[in-house]
């Protein structure tokens, strides 16, 4: 009889240290996840089909984010140079497939330096957001340097 009790204690003992070991790699898990939807961004574009005005674009040459695809474009809403010398336009960057993040952009020519945030998209881009310096390279060629986040739709 004492041993059977023992034996039923043992095994309680054993589950519950089974059960807090589950939670605990489900925790890990999580954290590990939520790690790898925020980091740094780099990535490159070429303007050569960006000529100031709306709708104008710039094509993804290089990105070290795998869900912004190279051959995506950075489409333009407004005009620039108004101010004079400078961009300030709102921004979708085109994936293709409904794959689109929105933000938006500033840019002065005069010395090739800038900001683009992006708050928002749909598709891969869902809950995308990012905050990126934007340098110019030379010729037609720009680059973004900066960090994201994807917030799960639960979480905002």
């Amino acid at each position: 009889m004492i041993a059977q009790k023992i034996r039923r204690i043992v095994a309680i003992g054993v589950v519950a240290s089974v059960a807090a070991l589950i939670a605990a790699l489900s925790i890990g898990v999580a954290s590990v996840s939520a790690s790898a939807q925020r980091g740094k961004l780099y990535v490159t574009k070429e303007c050569s089909k960006y000529n100031g005005t709306a709708g104008s674009f710039c094509t993804i040459t290089s990105s070290d984010l795998s869900r912004i695809l190279v051959g995506s474009t950075v489409v333009y809403d407004q005009a620039a140079g108004i101010p004079k010398d400078m961009l300030d336009s709102n921004v979708v960057l085109d994936a293709g497939n409904g794959d689109r993040a929105v933000g938006r952009c500033t840019l002065d020519f005069s010395t090739g330096l800038g900001l683009c945030t992006f708050a928002d998209g749909t598709g891969r881009f869902s809950g995308f957001q990012a905050r990126v310096e934007v340098s110019y390279l030379g010729g037609p060629d720009w680059a973004w340097d900066g960090t994201y986040s994807f917030t799960p739709r639960a979480d905002r």
